[in-house]
């Protein structure tokens, strides 16, 4: 038996577990479970790639300097305010790093992104989860939950896996409640997918406040998850201490330049935002046809509730869809054993998961 112990708060982690990759016995596979967008990648983004691919033993840029500027100049941002990680998880886990220890705590949502309790407990802090109304995180039980050990407050806006979301006046009353020692943590990681006039990702705030940070991702509407790519947009004291703790070569090259390139090909973002909003609608009006709740969806996915009924449940119809090749996410480990989450996918996946859900619901005696 070893002897060797971690640190305080490590055993009490439960390890994330991604959605499922593979269906047996199906001979075609649909994938909805990871939020991946059906597009793809800009074709410009994959030539980006490709193009540094005869110069792999020359290290990154460590300071992500053309990445940062291509941010900085499609958003209208100080680039010395960005940092850039291998996606937004590094930078969440860097964030708890550096303002969390033994002793402080951490603010969660109750059905929140399953990393902040991670990378809060990896820090040896504690977690607080308070309460959702209607699956929908609120301000005041954020609030109420402050106490003189409240170092960090996680908000995913929108969030995952109930794709809701608070208004920019209620983030605004949010951060004004918060005491000045408290760093508000906005995770918009599906911010490019919002199209609500009272919705904000979080650019504004960061850069009227001393204590908030917006994160994002390029995993998501961009196409480059496999690349593991995003940013941070902070106040220049928080920047500082990123900086200062990050390896010094944290993203790698073929990253950066796809990065680059996508972030410069906005006119692929509008296609793909445009996919989902008419998809996520048709998703929405046809499966609450068939009599199941539908969480608002504001991202690239809906939550779909399935009725407490012997045959018709969530692990019922996870079962029946993966037989036909249609791999949703079960979010029993969100506190939301009723749901299946389901990724906005292509024209074919949405149709035939439509017409396995009629078939799931239907009189199959």
């Amino acid at each position: 038996m070893t002897s060797l112990k971690p640190q305080p708060g490590i055993m009490d982690i439960v390890p994330y577990v991604g959605g499922r990759e593979s269906a047996d016995g199906a001979t075609r596979v649909f994938k909805l479970s990871a939020n991946e967008t059906p597009l793809g990648p800009s074709p410009k983004a994959v030539q980006a790639f490709r193009a540094v691919g005869d110069n792999l033993e020359i290290y990154p840029d460590g300071s992500g300097l053309a990445l940062r500027e291509a941010i900085a100049a499609r958003f209208g941002l100080n680039a010395d305010r960005i940092v850039c990680g291998a996606g937004s998880d590094e930078l969440l886990h860097l964030l708890a790093q550096c303002y969390l220890g033994p002793g402080d705590e951490a603010i969660v949502s109750e059905h929140g992104f399953l990393v902040y309790p991670i990378i809060t407990k990896a820090a040896g802090a504690k977690v607080i989860t308070v309460a959702e109304t209607d699956f929908t995180a609120t301000v005041d039980a954020f609030l109420a939950a402050q106490t003189n050990a409240t170092r960090v407050v996680f908000l995913a806006n929108p969030n995952n896996p109930t794709g809701t979301y608070i208004p920019t006046d209620e983030v605004r009353r949010l951060r004004a409640g918060l005491r000045d020692d408290v760093l508000l943590v906005l995770d918009a990681a599906y911010a490019e997918y919002v199209r609500r006039n009272d919705y904000e990702a979080g650019i504004e705030m960061v850069a009227t406040h001393d204590n908030v940070v917006m994160t994002r991702t390029f995993s998501k509407i961009y196409g480059l998850a496999a690349l593991r790519l995003g940013w941070a947009y902070c106040p220049e004291a928080v920047a500082d201490v990123l900086n200062r703790v990050r390896g010094p070569f944290n993203v790698n090259t073929p990253a950066l330049m796809a990065g680059v390139a996508a972030m410069k090909d906005q006119a692929h973002v509008e296609r793909a935002a445009d996919h989902n909003e008419k998809w996520a609608e048709w998703l929405t009006r046809e499966i609450s046809a068939l009599g199941l709740e539908v969480l608002p969806a504001s991202a690239n996915f809906l939550s779909i509730r399935f009725p407490d009924v012997d045959g018709r449940r969530a692990a019922d119809a996870d079962n029946f869809l993966m037989k036909r090749g249609l791999i949703l996410r079960g979010v029993g480990a969100y506190g939301m054993p009723d749901f299946l989450r389901l990724s906005v996918g292509g024209e074919e996946a949405n149709r035939l998961v439509v017409e396995a859900l009629t078939e799931f619901m239907g009189d199959r005696s």
